[in-house]
């Protein structure tokens, strides 16, 4: 193998920070958690006022998102520290330890809420639906103002187009809240009161289940969903000169941005730095792939250690 190598790192700039969202400044994060936040109290009140759990249940969701909005809003700052000597690649990847966290906080929630609403079932008591109404329906105003805040720039960054959907499903959940009132005030029946708080048990965790399987994925450096390491690996084994390619290596450094190292061997000698930067370009263009190092081998000396691909 030739001591001959070269590291070449590209950025992708087809995305937004995560945290520069539609208002400048960061001013959607904290605006939404303050939404959320006051509604959560109100709604936490008027579900034990009125014994309600379809309410306490939509409570415990939009706290749950206000923690995530808290966790996004915390890891898009750190990941726009600059790198240090400790944290080469800066922190970037707080970012995917924010979605684990939310996966796992959300996760928690749904049981405590599953529990209680099993309890309400067994021992009914009198909902006021017309409260349920009125609650739920200033839910669907917060909701879906806090996801207008998102609405710009979740187009150039999916941290912020997750806010936006979650946060209008959120909206989409208060609005069953309020046909669960209706439908208390019409028949005066109090068990379609934790019914619907065990539908709406059923539909976050069916809507949060993909949450909790990427968040987990990204965590152990899976290839990004969206990327086929095969179709990677065939671009980089077609390059004029290239006779094989090893220690392909493709992970998320953040919820946003994917790294790639790779070893080329190239038997005719290293092709220039033109030829590199030109690779990067295609990787960041074609494949999302913004930050490659490539090493380019001649086979003139020893073999590859990391020639095998059981090798890490």
């Amino acid at each position: 193998m030739s001591g001959a190598h070269h590291d070449h790192h590209g950025h992708h700039h087809g995305q937004l920070p995560a945290g520069d969202a539609d208002l400048g400044g960061g001013l959607a994060f904290p605006i939404a958690v303050a939404l959320n936040l006051g509604f959560v109290v109100t709604e936490v009140v008027a579900g034990l006022l009125n014994h309600s759990m379809a309410l306490l249940a939509d409570a415990g969701h939009n706290f749950s998102d206000v923690l995530s909005l808290l966790l996004s809003w915390g890891a898009s700052v750190l990941a726009a520290r600059p790198p240090s000597a400790r944290f080469t690649y800066g922190l970037k990847s707080s970012s995917i330890l924010a979605a684990i966290t939310n996966a796992a906080l959300l996760w928690l929630a749904l049981g405590a809420i599953l529990l209680e609403t099993i309890r309400h079932l067994a021992q009914p008591t009198p909902v006021g639906g017309q409260m349920m109404i009125l609650i739920a329906g200033i839910g669907i105003v917060i909701n879906f103002a806090s996801a207008l805040l998102f609405a710009k720039g979740r187009k150039g960054d999916i941290n912020l187009r997750a806010a936006f959907q979650h946060l209008m499903a959120d909206a989409a959940v208060s609005a069953g809240v309020v046909v669960a009132g209706l439908l208390i005030v019409l028949t005066g029946r109090s068990w379609i009161d934790p019914v619907t708080s065990l539908a709406i048990t059923g539909v976050i965790a069916w809507g949060s289940w993909s949450l909790l399987r990427d968040s987990v994925k990204m965590g152990l450096l899976a290839v990004p969903d969206g990327i086929d390491e095969s179709a990677v690996r065939g671009f980089l084994a077609a390059q004029p000169g290239v006779s094989a390619v090893h220690d392909l290596h493709i992970w998320p450094m953040s919820t946003t941005e994917t790294a790639m190292t790779a070893h080329l061997v190239m038997p005719d000698g290293h092709p220039g730095d033109a030829f590199l930067h030109e690779l990067a370009h295609e990787l960041d263009h074609d494949f999302g792939i913004g930050h490659a190092t490539v090493q380019v081998e001649t086979r003139s000396g020893s073999e590859c250690a990391l020639e095998s691909e059981a090798v890490i």
